[in-house]
């Protein structure tokens, strides 16, 4: 099993698919890194060598950002938006949609699936008659 900057690639995947693990990395990325390497974009990741880890993790390392920076890198930039109160770091400290979607339906994913709708009012009874 390959692992490259702490994320283990699986193995019964091509290697194209494999990298997308990583994130920060997608498919045009993976692409790209495929064919500057000049390896076969069929390949398996159980076939990597350990020179071509060693390459692919060089390759990676220096070119992009990739995990902790991205990920660290994106949370200052929120945490700048709320700083100088924004409408966006408003948005992202309410934990609203941030980018323009409706909230009176579909909002499921950025609030939680809170569903606060109304039943029919009238309660179940305790006890069967």
């Amino acid at each position: 099993m390959a692992r490259i900057i702490g994320v283990n690639l699986p193995n019964e995947k091509k290697l194209e698919v494999g990298l997308t693990y990583i994130f920060g990395i997608g498919q045009t990325i993976a692409k790209k890194i495929i064919e500057e390497l000049k390896l076969d974009p069929n390949m398996k990741c159980k076939d990597l060598g350990d020179s071509h880890v060693a390459l692919l993790r060089k390759t990676i390392e220096s070119k992009y950002r990739v995990e902790g920076e991205l990920k660290r890198e994106i949370m200052g930039n929120i945490k700048r938006l709320k700083e100088i109160n924004s409408y966006r770091g408003l948005r992202h400290a309410k934990k609203l949609p941030v980018r323009g979607q409706r909230t009176k339906t579909n909002s499921r994913t950025v609030r939680g699936n809170v569903r606060k709708t109304a039943g029919s009012g009238r309660k179940q009874s305790a006890q069967k008659t």
